[in-house]
């Protein structure tokens, strides 16, 4: 899922993300709580009229903005209690809160408030949390259950058929994420996320602790991994019973001129592309490698032109989306090992430009 924080991708149009393959945006509730405002939105008839995406749209709970606030925010059982960082307003966000803002926004799936607990983490602190976690999830799945065709504090809310789904925490120890996982499943949601991950965890941790999640998950349901990763990322996860996927990783690189290719990462700002009249990636059949050279994207990116944010961006997404697309259809003609293993055969030896 392409990460559209404020109802947008940065630097593309929506046009451009469906020709990329874009099948769902992920927007960022607590970015749109404080700006425009979740009621001025569910007045425009809801986030999808508003932004002028016709596809789904998962929105996050707003719970891993919230906790960044870090001096800014303080956690209780009732939910966070933070300023915000554009005014430094005191706003209170509960499980029932993330819930109502999301009905009204509209979205296709709502993701519950969960605490998001700092990497690394003791047993005891992340046995505290996940539990937290849970409890909070009890309380937003029965928010949504009252909400399902009715309104807000007056306002029509559009979240009949909205799906909404669990997260299951626990950091990095596999005792605490079964007992998160049993819960969540327990409780009941349309689908489910394994959060608290790719958040400094060695790589192999990651794996390790997705693969014993999605065990212990329903594997008729989506299982999402958040917030990760690269293109291997994505791989070994599916490989690991993993089906979504959300990172800022594709947009925020290529806004840094950090852009991935069949043959490795390239760094746009080199020197060695001055001169480059070859596509970027000519395995790659985007916009963007379609009609233009690495030497042009360099002139661009070094003149700081915006036209490079979206040209980079568009390749990117461009890449991920394939990926994805090459792993589906690998599962399907059931040549996913194969697939994994040239994959991964092939990056191996590829490091990012210096």
């Amino acid at each position: 899922m392409p990460v559209g924080t404020q109802g947008t991708v940065k630097a593309l149009r929506h046009p451009d993300l469906e020709e990329a393959g874009a099948e769902i945006m992920l927007s960022n509730t607590y970015h749109l709580l404080l700006r425009p405002g979740d009621e001025l939105i569910a007045r425009r008839g809801g986030l999808h009229r508003f932004i002028g995406w016709k596809r789904p749209i998962l929105t996050d709970s707003g719970g891993y903005q919230v906790f960044s606030l870090a001096d800014r925010c303080a956690i209780t059982e009732e939910g966070a209690d933070f300023r915000s960082h554009l005014d430094g307003a005191r706003q209170m966000l509960t499980p029932e809160r993330a819930t109502d803002v999301q009905a009204r926004l509209g979205s296709d799936i709502a993701m519950v408030l969960d605490e998001c607990l700092a990497f690394p983490a003791t047993h005891e602190a992340a046995a505290s949390s996940m539990r937290r976690s849970i409890r909070w999830a009890e309380r937003g799945r029965r928010r949504m259950m009252e909400l399902r065709g009715g309104s807000v504090d007056g306002v029509q809310v559009s979240n009949l058929g909205q799906a909404q789904f669990g997260i299951v925490q626990g950091g990095v120890f596999e005792d605490l994420r079964a007992e998160s996982a049993d819960s969540t499943v327990a409780i009941g949601f349309e689908g489910y996320a394994i959060g608290g991950l790719s958040v400094g965890e060695p790589n192999e941790q990651m794996y390790s602790v997705a693969e014993a999640v999605t065990r212990r998950l329903p594997s008729d349901q989506p299982r999402y991994l958040m917030g990760a990763g690269t293109p291997e990322d994505l791989i070994e996860c599916v490989a690991r019973g993993v089906d979504m996927f959300d990172c800022v990783m594709p947009t925020r690189n290529a806004r840094n001129g950090q852009l991935f290719t069949s043959q490795g990462r390239v760094n746009i700002k080199n020197a060695r592309y001055a001169e480059d009249d070859r596509p970027l990636d000519p395995a790659c059949q985007c916009y963007t490698c379609r009609h233009h050279s690495r030497a042009y994207l360099r002139h661009l990116f070094m003149a700081g032109e915006m036209t490079a944010g979206a040209l980079n961006t568009l390749h990117n997404l461009s890449f991920y989306l394939d990926t994805m697309r090459r792993i589906r259809d690998a599962i399907a003609f059931r040549t996913f090992d194969r697939f994994r293993q040239e994959f991964l055969l092939s990056s191996s030896h590829l490091s990012l430009d210096s």
